[in-house]
């Protein structure tokens, strides 16, 4: 079993997505995240990972839990339990991809669950309201 994070960036009425360039769901918008590391807070994870996908960088204490999701089938490289957390950002913050994302892309929640998300990202964004 292994331990991710997502996050929810918004920037006003918009949030930030990656498109990711591996599998599972190469191609497809996600939510910027990744693995916890032996050696890291979940916090600390969803930080780490967010400046690498989009070189956002941001301070722990900004990050606003939104819940856990453990359904066993949400990811199919095996059991993977997701703390996700959510952040806001300026209005003129910007990203760039990096690392696992093959790109970023500011979206809001509706266009981007009408387009289609990677893993159950969409119950994330319902959870976060």
């Amino acid at each position: 079993m292994k331990v991710a994070t997502d996050i929810i960036v918004r920037r006003g009425e918009e949030i930030l997505f990656i498109r990711r360039r591996n599998d599972p769901f190469r191609g497809m918008l996600a939510l910027p995240g990744g693995f916890v590391e032996e050696d890291e807070t979940v916090e600390q994870a969803a930080a780490r990972e967010l400046e690498e996908e989009t070189a956002i960088r941001i301070q722990e204490d900004r990050l606003q839990l939104i819940g856990v999701f453990s359904r066993p089938d949400r990811d199919p490289r095996g059991r993977v339990i997701s703390i996700a957390f959510r952040c806001d950002v300026p209005s003129k913050t910007s990203a760039r991809a990096g690392s696992d994302a093959a790109e970023t892309v500011w979206l809001t929640g509706d266009d981007a669950i009408a387009s289609g998300l990677a893993f159950d990202h969409a119950e994330i964004l319902k959870a976060a309201g």
